[in-house]
């Protein structure tokens, strides 16, 4: 917490909560940008039982945060309406499918036609943009550290995104990033994003050698919520599950022909993440 002299000294205000992060600089408001991001697969490079690690994050800018919070409400609603799930129950897709506890009483395809509606919903909502990346392991040397340069280029994109004003939503002469993710390894990540804000070497394009881009529109460390009091991160949580299954698809979701699934979000990919992929997916 910044003491009060220090701010009138500086001409600086800021204001922190989950929700909403302003920082005024000599009476200027710079607002701000939400990225909620989970993870699908695992880290490990030896032994893993999956190829492909995958994170993918919803960008949602602060002065568009509560009216798409009230339409995800509104829909989680209409899922209860429609096939019996509470609106406080977890959306955990890959235990949707696979272990689903007290969802049981839904049928397993019933389920997964839920999960395809979210990604349908998601699809209809103007204010979001989806980031994403893929880590194919099986092409990585065994030292490659997955999680941090899944979570590297993530964070490079959100802030070079930010930087050329490519998010939907309000265009303001500046703004700032703010990462929110389902519980990860924290620590690797806060001491990964504090290293990108002071030392952040990006390779020349065409050029031999780096330059130094500082992530200077990221501000605070990931602020870390459990995915069962979030229901964006629940929806990363989807989103993520099917861009992993797209890659290599378990046998339920080849046999029922949802491999593809993930394509329902199209018009909501962050596309200017990787212009070489026609979905944008940022893969490594």
């Amino acid at each position: 917490m910044l003491r009060s002299s220090f701010r009138r000294r500086h001409g600086l205000a800021c204001y922190n909560s989950t929700t909403s992060i302003i920082y005024v600089h000599h009476r200027r408001r710079w607002p701000m940008y939400f990225l909620y991001v989970d993870e699908s697969g695992d880290t490990g490079m030896v032994g893993s039982p999956s190829q492909y690690f995958s994170l993918s994050g919803i960008v949602i800018h602060e002065l568009m945060w509560n009216a798409t919070v009230d339409a995800v409400i509104r829909f989680r609603r209409e899922l209860r309406n429609r096939y019996g799930l509470r609106v406080r129950e977890e959306i955990h897709a890959a235990h949707v499918i696979h272990k689903p506890g007290k969802l049981a009483r839904i049928r397993k395809d019933v389920r997964l036609r839920l999960l395809r509606d979210v990604l349908e919903f998601e699809a209809t909502l103007p204010a979001i943009n989806i980031i994403n990346v893929v880590i194919d392991k099986a092409k990585k040397a065994p030292d490659y550290n997955v999680f941090e340069n899944a979570w590297q280029a993530l964070i490079q994109r959100f802030h070079n995104t930010i930087g050329y004003r490519n998010f939907p939503g309000p265009k303001n002469p500046r703004d700032f990033g703010l990462l929110v993710v389902d519980q990860t390894d924290e620590p690797t990540l806060r001491k990964l994003t504090r290293r990108m804000k002071r030392f952040n070497p990006v390779p020349n394009m065409g050029f031999v050698g780096n330059r130094q881009i500082p992530i200077e529109t990221i501000v605070e460390d990931p602020i870390h919520r459990d995915s069962r009091n979030s229901h964006l991160i629940q929806l990363a949580d989807v989103n993520a599950y099917f861009l992993h299954q797209k890659q290599r698809p378990c046998q339920y979701i080849r046999v029922k022909g949802a491999r593809n699934f993930f394509d329902r979000l199209s018009p909501v990919l962050c596309r200017v993440a990787a212009t070489r992929d026609p979905q944008g997916i940022v893969r490594l």
